[in-house]
């Protein structure tokens, strides 16, 4: 019985490091499958930046692209009107040279209009404004800060172009 036990002791025991090694290499594995899955997922991250950032040069040459042509077709817009009043009559080009300033004024005076009436209606409805949030939340959409960015480069450009500018 002892010969037995210890015939059986000597097998277990030969078998043990191989054992051993069974659960170190598994160990082993599953640790490089995560090594590998963390540099898979920061190369698909790495690529999906770059990726970005190429799309986004792109979409800036695109936007450059778009402006160069629109400034040359206003430029060529420009010298067919200077072609155009060449051989046109005095008043043609007088009335040319009032439509722009025309329109800026109607803008202008209905832009002020349409926020003089808000103003107003804002103003007889004292239900409306309750707290100072209500009454900064109505003045921004009285002056939005579009309006009064379109309004400010009207204005520059008028007084630009009048030789107003500070030099």
């Amino acid at each position: 019985m002892l010969s037995l036990f210890s015939t059986l002791g000597g097998l277990l025991i030969s078998g043990l490091p191989k054992l051993l090694d069974f659960f170190q290499n598994r160990a082993d594995q599953k640790h490089e499958l995560a090594l590998s899955r963390i540099q898979v997922e920061m190369q698909l991250q790495m690529m999906a930046q770059g990726f970005a950032a190429q799309e986004r040069i792109e979409e800036i040459r695109t936007d450059q692209i778009a402006m160069q042509s629109e400034a040359q077709m206003t430029e060529a817009a420009l010298k067919h009107d200077e072609k155009v009043l060449e051989k046109a009559s005095q008043w043609v080009a007088n009335y040319v040279g009032t439509v722009r300033p025309t329109v800026t004024y109607i803008f202008v005076f209905e832009l002020c209009a349409i926020n003089a009436w808000i103003a107003y209606y804002i103003y007889s409805r004292p239900s409306l404004v309750m707290s100072m949030d209500d009454l900064i939340r109505l003045s921004d959409i009285i002056f939005s800060t579009d309006e009064m960015a379109m309004l400010g480069g009207i204005i520059g450009f008028w007084f630009g172009s009048r030789g107003w500018s500070k030099k």
